[in-house]
């Protein structure tokens, strides 16, 4: 008797010969299927982002047009176009302008950031305010001034050096065959205490005048900002806003776990890592031009998702929101009370610290952590 070893028909062997088999040792074909990602556009999403856009040209206006010497609109517009005359120019242009322009493109970086971070953790807690970024470039802000550890450098150069630094560490420290949201989140939150803890002491053992200076930018201000801070963040988001709002189309099955992320074809680790670069790059470029301003890269994500009424951060939204919240802010940080300028980080840590109780309570209601 011969006893066949063929599987029978219909069983795996037999259509396993039908499928598609790649070359032994040959590259495995990339495959990124984006199930909750839709072409559609929503039009709630639109309609938000399109207000939010013209909210924040009107606060850039509004911001351009108070101070001591009041400017009224249509002299700001003349300025601009260079029709008004030279000394209202020059306050438009040299003066208020490059402090509006670096709080409206900090804003959008901050939120931006803040969105990706958010999306990649799948946690509304999740902020480079949490997770160490805008403590590291604090710290290295902080070593220069009141050390002379700067060689040269100014602080933005510092922020955006201390920033990428505190960022590689937190990665390296959270990397174990890959990476997690869950344990960026807490090896993020060690190395932002180390990093307070450090500044605290440098303040505390530094030079009056150098603890004075370090502290004015630790708080997030805008006083004194001119084209020199506008100018290189205007640049960085040239390149890097495009890039976050592509990774935040792409990381969208994050949201449904690694594993099924994984199972659909995303390469997860890739795509964590580029979002981590992005955010990174977005949030230190900003912080080293405005300081680290305080709860903008928390609150304006999740401002924006409720705005929008999607089940994740919206970047775009969430940067129109960020840069409405610091415009808004700096106005009343130069308003509330007369003959000050307050820096514009009390105003946001003011506004941010109830946007932060909500989610802590929200959280601890739905009983998860994101």
């Amino acid at each position: 008797m011969t006893v066949s070893s063929a599987p029978p028909a219909g069983t795996v062997g037999e259509t396993d010969k039908l499928r598609p088999r790649r070359p032994f040792g040959g590259p495995r074909p990339f495959r990124l299927t984006l199930v909750p990602v839709s072409g559609t556009l929503r039009p709630r999403l639109v309609v938000v982002t399109v207000l939010l856009a013209v909210a924040v040209l009107a606060a850039l206006s509004r911001h351009v047009s108070v101070g001591e010497f009041a400017v009224p609109l249509p002299e700001v517009i003349a300025a601009l176009t260079g029709s008004g005359d030279p000394g209202t120019t020059l306050v438009v242009t040299e003066l208020r302008l490059p402090r509006a322009m670096v709080g409206l493109l900090a804003g959008i970086a901050f939120g931006v950031s803040g969105a990706l971070f958010q999306t990649m953790t799948r946690n509304p807690l999740a902020s480079p305010d949490m997770i160490g970024l805008t403590q590291g470039a604090g710290t290295a802000v902080a070593a220069g001034l009141v050390l002379g550890w700067d060689g040269g450098l100014g602080t933005q150069a510092l922020g955006l050096l201390g920033a990428l630094a505190s960022a590689f560490v937190v990665y390296s420290l959270a990397w174990r065959r890959g990476t997690t949201g869950y344990r960026i989140i807490l090896v993020g939150i060690g190395v932002s205490w180390v990093c307070t803890s450090a500044t605290d002491y440098l303040l505390a053992h530094g030079g009056r005048m150098q603890a004075q200076a370090a502290f004015g930018w630790l708080v997030g201000n805008l006083n004194g900002r001119d084209w020199q801070q506008a100018g290189p963040l205007a640049a960085a988001l040239l390149v890097l806003l495009p890039t976050a709002l592509l990774l935040g189309r792409l990381m969208r099955t994050l949201l449904l776990g690694d594993d099924v992320a994984a199972g659909l074809g995303t390469r997860v680790q890739t795509v964590r890592l580029a979002v981590l670069l992005c955010g990174v790059g977005l949030v230190a470029f900003a912080t080293a031009a405005a300081g680290p301003v305080a709860f903008v890269a928390l609150a304006a994500p999740q401002i924006a998702q409720r705005l929008a009424g999607t089940a994740w951060p919206p970047p775009l939204a969430a940067g129109l929101t960020g840069a409405l919240l610091i415009l808004v802010s700096d106005i009343a940080a130069r308003t509330l009370i007369d003959g000050t300028e307050l820096p514009v980080g009390i105003v946001t840590g003011v506004l941010g610290a109830p946007v932060l109780l909500w989610l802590l309570i929200r959280v601890n209601r739905a009983g998860s952590g994101g």
